[in-house]
């Protein structure tokens, strides 16, 4: 049943992968230059696959993540850090600037984005220092806020996002090639939206800030009360050659593993790809879900899998070791109270779930009863926001390393 749960994983992976899907949508070849930019965890591997299928001259940066790096031939690739920006990304943002100012209507810019593009595609604007874009991100990620509210924030925090940077290109073509990794794949809150104008004011991101009482120093408040730089509005003329084409999203991958299930005898039912909400209560509605399944054969008989997909959130009250997807299994296992026949993988299909190491875990009807006999309180550790440690200790972690993707989280639960 494990082995099956992260063949469903991977395929879900492989599935959102660029080699898989990017060179289906190149743009036509342009009169002038071509330019490719762009941000997000997949961005390296974009780049070289870019590479690899065009058949023109071309030249660019992306940024990526600190370990995300692939080599490429024409598109530098600079690495930063995520999800807390630094200085490497406020230069290569800086620098792609560059890159993108002073073109023709002859010239294409390609522009690469991919989950993590928000951090990784930074640049403050004046009145604000980096080290106050990384006091409220870091506020934000502690909070419960979900990515559509923090990357309304961050859009006042970094004049990246919201359209600025197809407007920087302006008058050049703009086509924008993007991996989604956000519920509803929202064009405008992936990355940030820097190719993607948008309605926001500044009263939208202050409100959010006041809603989870993130507190703000005196300098980063006056920013934002006092006539911001504008995300650049949907009717703005710079935005008139821009092409946005979703390239890869969470129902693709969701899809093509409900496929290998099903393949393997198993009914499917795929409950949403944009679920969202505190990861601990989403694990005990999954498990009403089950017990559903398993005592009523409704709304699917078993033998199934039920898939789903979103991202969920953990406010943290505790500072334990864990990330979203370890903390829904932990909360669904203590639901489940030990259910047979029940297994389930959650797991972040970056290969990050938060912050650690791992991808997420995978769970049978044995794991409460295992740690109950090495002495491990499965209630404390979800109390402590330390799941990442509850599954290190039951040897249950999914480590994958970076997949050099991105379409938010994958859950599959199998009812045997």
């Amino acid at each position: 049943m494990q082995q099956l749960l992260n063949a469903l994983f991977q395929e879900a992976v492989e599935s959102a992968l660029p080699q898989q899907r990017l060179t289906q949508f190149l743009p036509p070849q342009p009169q002038g230059k071509t330019i490719v930019v762009g941000g997000g965890k997949s961005a390296a591997l974009m780049a070289r696959t870019f590479e690899e299928s065009w058949h023109g001259d071309v030249t660019g940066l992306v940024i990526t993540r600190y370990g995300h790096l692939v080599k490429t031939q024409k598109i530098k690739v600079r690495e930063a850090s995520h999800p807390i920006p630094d200085y490497q990304a406020v230069e290569g943002t800086r620098e792609m600037f560059s890159l993108v100012s002073n073109l023709t209507p002859a010239d294409l810019v390609v522009c690469l984005i991919s989950g993590g593009g928000s951090a990784l595609l930074t640049l403050p604007p004046d009145g604000l220092s980096l080290e106050d874009v990384i006091e409220v991100n870091q506020q934000l990620l502690r909070c419960g806020a979900n990515i559509r509210e923090i990357n309304t924030v961050r859009k006042y925090l970094s004049l990246s996002g919201g359209g600025r940077l197809a407007a920087a290109a302006y008058p050049a073509t703009v086509v924008s090639l993007i991996i989604s990794d956000v519920p509803g794949d929202d064009l405008k809150v992936i990355a940030s939206g820097p190719t993607v104008g948008d309605y926001l004011t500044p009263q939208e991101a202050i409100a959010i800030l006041h809603r989870y009482q993130v507190p703000l120093s005196s300098r980063v408040a006056k920013y934002l009360q006092n006539n911001p730089v504008p995300v650049i509005s949907p009717e703005d003329k710079r935005l008139e050659k821009v092409q946005n084409i979703l390239i890869a999203t969470p129902q693709n991958s969701l899809e093509a593993a409900a496929s290998l299930a099903r393949s393997h005898g198993y009914n499917t039912l795929i409950l949403g790809d944009s679920l969202q909400g505190e990861a601990k209560e989403v694990g005990i509605v999954h498990a009403g879900i089950i017990q559903q399944i398993v005592r009523h054969q409704q709304p699917i008989a078993p033998p199934c899998v039920i898939f789903s997909g979103g991202e969920t959130t953990v406010t943290l009250t505790k500072q334990g070791k864990g990330g979203p997807n370890t903390e829904f299994l932990l909360s669904l296992a203590i639901a489940l109270e030990g259910l047979p026949g029940v297994y389930a993988i959650a797991t972040d299909t970056d290969g990050i779930d938060g912050s650690q190491d791992n991808a997420g875990a995978i769970i049978t009807p044995f794991t409460l009863q295992r740690a109950q006999e090495l002495g491990i309180d499965s209630r404390e550790y979800l109390a402590n926001h330390d799941s990442y440690s509850f599954f290190a200790l039951l040897d249950s972690l999914v480590i994958t390393g970076p997949t050099l993707t991105n379409v938010n989280d994958f859950r599959a639960i199998l009812v045997t």
